[in-house]
């Protein structure tokens, strides 16, 4: 369900020109800020770690996504992560220790490669700074089983044959030694594990 994208982030000092001197980012984007850790959290914790990271200053990034969900007759919209699970916290190590004294974390994730987190988490955060309908999308590539989640092949499950555009997937079935192709919307997919 595609909804509006939002983020939170540690409201810290002061925020940053992008590259292109048009766009205002957070102070956690700013490379003086630390280096990223990814915090893999407790389940439904996300939003409590960001909440207690806020309280302890430490600079951190958790994008989240409106969507509606519907409890019986009550429609209500909900902030939903879009990384299940993960928030981003942006310092020293120290501070991703003291992240973990929360007892809401499962485990501290260190990352090897600081440009590219850092790329990735600009670019997501400028689209959703600009409004478009961010939906969250199984990362899905050659050879990994899954299963269709919805529509008419709900149940269903194969291997990924090919990528064949951005929204579009081969789905291999294998039946009685044989395949079968079928062209599949990727989001209706979901990685088996």
């Amino acid at each position: 369900m595609q909804g509006r994208s939002r983020s939170v982030s540690s409201a810290t000092n002061r925020s940053s020109s992008a590259p292109d001197g048009t766009r205002q980012l957070p102070a956690v984007f700013d490379e003086g800020t630390g280096l990223w850790h990814v915090l893999h959290t407790k389940s439904r914790q996300e939003k409590s770690l960001s909440e207690d990271l806020t309280a302890m200053g430490i600079a951190h990034y958790l994008p989240l996504l409106r969507q509606v969900r519907y409890y019986g007759k009550r429609k209500a919209i909900v902030e939903l992560p879009i990384f299940g699970g993960y928030v981003f916290l942006r310092g020293t190590l120290e501070q991703a220790y003291q992240a973990d004294r929360t007892h809401r974390l499962a485990r501290v994730i260190r990352v090897a490669d600081q440009q590219q987190l850092q790329w990735e988490l600009v670019n997501l955060h400028v689209a959703m700074e600009s409004g478009v309908g961010l939906s969250p999308y199984p990362f899905l590539k050659k050879g990994v089983r899954v299963e269709v989640v919805s529509g008419p092949l709900r149940g269903l499950q194969g291997v990924v044959e090919d990528r064949v555009n951005d929204r579009r997937l081969l789905l291999q079935i294998e039946m009685l030694g044989t395949a079968v192709s079928v062209e599949i919307d990727g989001g209706m997919l979901e990685p088996l594990e």
